[in-house]
């Protein structure tokens, strides 16, 4: 009995070895789904990392409102509250309660004129806390709104901060 040599051609035909249609297409159909995988996840991490940075821009654009909040003079003792002299429009002062917006381009890198306005909501409220000592403090709020393209909608999101403020009780002589 002889054993065939699997190396030797048989009826005529080259014995190679190759990939099927079947294995090919599967192939592919793997490659194209890793490689579209890998695309839907780099662009949805830019598109958080320019979100990211709105809302960084954004939260440094609260704070200065803020800060110039905190800034104000407020002294009792002097009957003196500059918190009325921010830089708002369509500012309101009644009851104890200031509340007015300004708007502005947020601080982000940007070519051309494709900048990005946010508006500042700035709310400040008195407040008077009782107990054994009476005293007052300013609730000051600021609430940040800014747009951000999500896919084919404009979305506004929302900042807020807040901080409560006693009064500077300075002596009168140095200021």
């Amino acid at each position: 009995m002889r054993l065939k040599d699997s190396r030797t051609p048989r009826s005529g035909r080259s014995n190679t070895r190759a990939f099927t249609l079947p294995e090919v297409v599967i192939a592919v159909a793997i490659v194209s789904m890793v490689l579209g995988g890998m695309t839907v996840a780099y662009t949805q991490a830019t598109r958080r990392a320019q979100w990211s940075g709105y809302q960084l821009a954004a939260q440094a654009l609260a704070m200065q409102s803020l800060d110039q909040a905190r800034a104000a003079v407020w002294d009792q003792t002097l009957q003196k509250n500059e918190i009325t002299n921010l830089n708002l429009s369509a500012w309101s002062y009644s009851a104890g309660v200031l509340t007015g917006y300004s708007w502005t381009n947020l601080d982000i890198p940007i070519s051309g004129t494709n900048v990005v306005r946010a508006t500042n909501y700035v709310t400040a409220s008195m407040i008077n806390i009782t107990g054994n000592t009476n005293v007052q403090v300013q609730l000051i709020k600021v609430q940040t709104v800014w747009p951000f393209l999500w896919g084919n909608v404009n979305r506004l999101y929302t900042n807020t901060i807040a901080v409560y403020c006693a009064p500077d009780n300075r002596d009168p002589s140095t200021l």
